[in-house]
């Protein structure tokens, strides 16, 4: 391995690894306090004016919120990607080419559930031309599009810590407690792909877990 990658640029990936392994960590915990707790959805059973009337006034807010919990999320993740795929091509080409495009697929995906959000949520507040109820119409197909993209659906996300973990297993890469955990977290991320909650946070609770054991380990190895 060393035939490619020095002792420093291992270290200094070692040291990327981490960083961002471990802001994901920050961005996960605080999405899941702001949306879990501070902020309060209305109801399902709410008029559609009192849920237009909280979208304005938390327009900044859950702006800010989106563009942290998927865009800045995505563009660490991409970082995180790269760095475990200079780590894992030397040992298998093909395969790490694998795990690289399924990553990179996440990404886009991330970042694009952010994009798609966030646009929608500045026309449903500025767009006075239409009633209440057909804004929010607009709102829940903007809703529907970025959940099956990502936000309710971890299938992508599953597959590239499933086959890192897989990987890392047979090439004794990492500890092998911390890959039977990827490979828990991979299991739960593709089995979210059936319309039950549970299986999106049992992928979104261990994979905070694995995020800072990956953290942890690569700044013990730096």
């Amino acid at each position: 391995m060393l035939d490619k990658l020095s002792i420093n640029e291992l270290s200094k990936l070692q040291k990327i690894e981490s960083i961002c392994a471990i802001l994901e960590v920050f961005i996960y915990i605080t999405a899941f306090i702001f949306y879990g707790g501070i902020i309060v959805f209305p109801s399902v059973n709410a008029s559609a004016n009192e849920k237009l009337n909280f979208l304005t006034n938390n327009y900044n807010t859950l702006s800010i919120l989106n563009f942290i919990s998927y865009i800045l999320f995505g563009i660490l993740l991409a970082i995180l990607v790269v760095a475990i795929h200079q780590r894992l091509k030397t040992y298998h080409p093909a395969l790490s080419k694998l795990t690289f495009s399924f990553g990179i697929l996440w990404v886009g995906l991330v970042i694009a559930c952010g994009m798609i959000s966030n646009i929608g949520l500045h026309h449903v507040v500025t767009n006075n031309a239409n009633t209440p109820e057909n804004t929010m119409l607009i709102w829940s197909s903007v809703s529907i599009i970025t959940k099956d993209l990502g936000g309710g659906n971890e299938i992508v996300g599953g597959i590239w810590v499933l086959l890192i973990s897989v990987f890392a297993l047979k090439n004794d890469i990492f500890t092998k407690s911390l890959n039977i955990l990827g490979c828990i977290v991979g299991l739960s991320g593709i089995l979210s792909v059936y319309p039950l909650d549970i299986f999106t946070e049992i992928f979104g609770v261990s994979q905070i877990v694995w995020f800072i054991w990956i953290g942890v380990y690569m700044i013990r190895k730096s």
